[in-house]
């Protein structure tokens, strides 16, 4: 069974980027003496599911940082999109979230990593993330672009475990409940 996950970084008030999709704040947190999981995390995932703002933010990072494949879900970028020298590890396609699941499962696939804002809101509305790690970093940003937008009915989570590190970052993980 193919499954969606989420690994992210979020301002103490929720935001994962200003309104020009900046994310300096974070990057200037980053402590590399602190083992935050990622490299555990993204060793157990098939493919990445990226959304187009996030793509765009990364697609001009090199080395190129994903060791495993990714797919660009978007309705405006075209694989014509993608850098030269990321063709054969990026792949654009338009779907929506469960034909997107569906198309990856029969690939092979079982865990997927969903990374963008509204990328992960829309797999969550559909019920297509079965959990997130969510690090919260502390900074207040004000406004920006949210993690969390509107939905039709609660989604009910668990809280399975929270760690807390030498630099203030919090970060919880949630499974999401059926």
């Amino acid at each position: 069974m193919i499954t969606g996950h989420v690994f992210i970084a979020t301002s103490l008030d929720g935001f994962i980027a200003r309104k020009d999709g900046d994310i300096a704040w974070l990057l200037d947190r980053d402590n590399p003496d602190e083992d935050h999981g990622y490299d555990a995390f993204i060793a157990d995932i098939d493919i990445i599911l990226m959304g187009r703002g996030t793509f765009e933010k990364m697609a001009a990072v090199r080395p190129w940082p994903y060791s495993c494949p990714v797919v660009v879900l978007s309705s405006t970028l075209s694989q014509s999109d993608v850098p030269d020298d990321l063709a054969n590890k990026v792949r654009v396609v338009t779907k929506a979230p469960e034909e997107a699941m569906h198309m990856l499962a029969v690939e092979g696939h079982r865990k997927v990593y969903v990374d963008g804002g509204l990328l992960i809101q829309s797999f969550l509305r559909a019920g297509l993330i079965a959990d997130m790690v969510i690090t919260s970093v502390p900074v207040l940003l004000g406004e920006g672009r949210r993690l969390f937008g509107k939905v039709a009915a609660d989604i009910p989570l668990c809280l399975e475990e929270v760690k807390s590190f030498p630099s203030g970052l919090v970060q919880s993980r949630y499974r999401v409940e059926a």
